[in-house]
């Protein structure tokens, strides 16, 4: 495969593509029940069995951390099995990590929560992997509109998740276990039932039928350059020698990573941003008096930002490029970390903020991602995405870990200031890879 396979146009039917997208949209949305719930439950689950709020940034921490350490891993295996396996396989990891969180919070044993929320990160890792699975079979002007489409689907369970803290706290208790690890045997059934969607439904699977694709275009277009050539001579290479030197300068162009890996920058540290900022908001409404109930709402209207508009990011990142979008959402997640920062005991403000929150890191997730494959020979882009994934997560589970420690000394104030800075550093690398572009 060669980074110039664009060039070689790789067309897929029309009704497969659409077939793969519906089917990756259905699994996230499955998926998406459990992730946004376990995301705060967790937190404050963590909070309830150590005694210590300090230590509730480590729930999303824990679940950003196993999704860094699965997304090379989950990469490896679709590149050399598919995207379908890779899914499943992640979906059912994931069942695992939410039976260790409520076998946890049954023994209220911290150690084994923490472990449970990091295998539970994988199905973070999955969602993010079935994003660019919608892009394998893309033509590359509808790439980001495809690739949205996957992102936007999380919106539904994702939004539908949080509010089911409730009924889960409910069920928990029915149990004869903590209310708050009831949630988790929603997220073990949605879990189970995206893994068999994806089994049975992602055929052909986008990523080798890609491939497939590929190979058959290029050896269509070394018979059209072999039918080109003159009658063999003998004292002269063959046509299929003229083909094979002709082809070779293409095959491995010198491609600098550079503008890779500042695109996979730029998710990450939106992702950093978005997790710290979103960990501690269930602290401070609590600690402000807030409810259950009030928790899951605000947490529930930040995942509607974060996905409900990713249709409209991809189609202005085809429309006017993948960094001018890029740079509007850190300014607009700029305005989140003032929200929260000067929100205070308004509820009303750190609502705002939290949606806002969410649609500057849609805004950086749908373009970034679209920008990382847009950069990246075919040949080097599942190697790639799970890079960006893996970061992004880092990344997340980095800032995540600090957030607790950070809120702990200086409230909500203190870890919008720090997220202020990663913010600036990330409007700086935009315009670095702007000019990197042009030059």
């Amino acid at each position: 495969m060669s980074a110039h396979t664009d060039s070689v146009r790789i067309v897929a039917p029309a009704r497969t593509q659409r077939k793969i997208v519906i089917i990756l949209a259905l699994a996230t949305i499955l998926g998406g029940l459990g992730v946004g719930a376990s995301l705060s439950a967790g937190a404050l689950l963590i909070a309830d069995i150590t005694g210590n709020p300090a230590l509730s940034g480590f729930g999303s921490t824990m679940n950003a951390v196993g999704a860094a350490i699965a997304g090379m891993p989950l990469a490896r295996l679709a590149a050399r099995k598919g995207r379908r396996v890779a899914l499943a396989t992640g979906n059912m990891i994931a069942v695992v990590g939410a039976v260790l969180v409520v076998l946890a919070a049954a023994q209220r044993w911290s150690v084994l929560l923490f472990v449970g929320l990091a295998v539970l990160g994988i199905a973070v890792a999955v969602q993010l992997q079935s994003r660019f699975a919608a892009a394998d079979l893309a033509l590359p002007e509808r790439r980001a509109r495809d690739l949205s489409l996957v992102v936007w689907s999380i919106t539904i369970g994702a939004v539908t998740g949080p509010n089911l803290i409730g009924p889960g706290e409910q069920l928990g208790e029915a149990l004869g276990l903590p209310g708050l690890a009831g949630i988790f045997f929603f997220t073990i059934a949605a879990q189970l039932a995206a893994g068999l969607v994806v089994w049975f439904g992602l055929r052909p699977d986008p990523l080798l039928e890609a491939r497939r694709l590929e190979i058959a275009a290029h050896a269509a277009h070394t018979d059209h350059v072999q039918a080109d050539q003159p009658p063999a001579d003998p004292t002269h290479p063959g046509p299929a020698q003229l083909a094979a030197d002709q082809a070779a300068p293409a095959a491995a162009p010198r491609v600098s990573a550079r503008p890779q890996y500042l695109a996979i920058l730029l998710v990450a540290l939106a992702h950093a941003v978005m997790v710290g900022l979103m960990a501690m908001t269930p602290l401070h409404l609590t600690g402000h008096g807030g409810s259950i109930t009030l928790v899951g709402f605000t947490i529930s209207i930040h995942i509607a930002g974060m996905y409900a508009l990713s249709p409209v990011f991809g189609m202005l990142t085809s429309r006017i490029g993948a960094i001018p979008v890029i740079v509007g959402g850190f300014l607009v997640l700029g305005l989140a970390a003032v929200g929260t920062g000067l929100g205070g005991e308004s509820v009303g403000i750190i609502q705002v903020a939290l949606v806002l929150l969410g649609l500057g890191w849609g805004m950086v997730t749908v373009a970034g991602a679209a920008l990382v494959t847009e950069l990246t020979p075919s040949a080097d882009r599942p190697a790639r995405q799970g890079q960006s994934d893996t970061s992004m997560n880092a990344a997340g589970a980095l800032f995540g870990a600090a957030s607790g420690a950070l809120f702990a000394i200086g409230g909500f104030p203190l870890v919008s200031i720090v997220a202020g800075v990663l913010i600036v550093l990330g409007l700086l690398v935009a315009i670095r890879l702007s000019a990197t572009r042009r030059g």
